[in-house]
């Protein structure tokens, strides 16, 4: 096993490096951190209604939570389909531990590309006052963002796993959403009825948002969360529990995916998309 995941350490470092030097798939990770960092520039001088904190700094540290939520299920949903599509996925079940290899290889690709997204987006952080980020604030995101994405790649992988295709992966947008803006990321938990505040607190959404505004917000403001604090032991312990569970499981939901899989599916997949592009 130790062997299976170094293998998929290197090879997901191969795949980051070849996404990398491709145009395209830059163009499509910088281009909305770009234009997130030109809408907190709009930002500037304004506050949150009925506040004096800065709206721009609350947005930021929202933006940074999507932008990593987004990344661990949406495009490792996409990534799924797409090699289920051009038979990656069907060489790696041909590989002894290849399930394993390739969940392992895509959580680098994956968090690899979502932290140069959030990159590309701390020059905001220059934009916008009221943000706070001391040691202990460095110290949360060192193992808050690591365990973000431990917690919400196996979620992508389990979700796309239903998918066959990029095209139909769109149907899964608008449940992602919704749990997103019931999170708390964008707007209070708070004002939120009770009982889709339990819903919120069940998903890694809500932890990981409430994880980024105590590293990055002033202390002063856990008075507005729930509990009054920022609950930094339950954010670990849950999404702890997400990472853990979704490791466990989905290299098996993988494994079952990919027995389906086989050449002739594979080339009727293939000719189904020549088909549509006119091909």
């Amino acid at each position: 096993m130790t062997r299976v995941i170094r293998l998929g350490l290197t090879r997901g470092g191969v795949e980051l490096r070849q996404t990398l030097t491709n145009g395209a798939d830059l163009f499509g990770y910088l281009l909305p951190a770009l234009l997130l960092v030109g809408t907190l520039a709009l930002m500037r001088g304004s506050t949150i209604p009925g506040t004096s904190f800065a709206l721009g700094a609350h947005t930021f540290v929202s933006s940074l939570g999507l932008l990593i939520a987004l990344s661990g299920v949406m495009t490792m949903a996409q990534y799924l389909a797409m090699d289920r599509e051009d038979g990656t996925l069907l060489r790696a079940k041909a590989t002894p531990g290849g399930m394993v290899g390739y969940l392992t290889g895509k959580i680098v690709v994956v968090a690899g590309v979502g932290l140069i997204s959030c990159v590309v987006v701390l020059p905001g952080a220059f934009l916008v006052d009221g943000l706070s980020l001391g040691v202990s604030g460095a110290l949360i995101l060192l193992w808050l963002v690591p365990l973000a994405f431990l917690a919400t790649i196996p979620i992508g992988a389990v979700l796309g796993s239903l998918f066959d295709n990029v095209r139909t992966l769109s149907m899964m947008m608008l449940p992602i959403f919704g749990l997103t803006a019931i999170s708390g990321i964008f707007y209070p938990i708070t004002a939120l009825p009770g009982w889709l505040q339990g819903v919120a607190q069940i998903f890694p959404m809500y932890w990981l948002g409430l994880g980024l505004r105590s590293a990055l917000l002033p202390d002063a403001l856990a008075a507005v969360e729930l509990g009054g604090s920022w609950r930094h032991l339950a954010t670990f312990a849950v999404l702890g529990v997400w990472a853990a569970a979704g490791l466990a499981l989905a290299p098996g939901i993988l494994r079952r995916m990919a027995r389906r899989e086989s050449g002739s599916v594979v080339a009727a997949r293939r000719e189904r998309a020549m088909t549509r592009m006119g091909v």
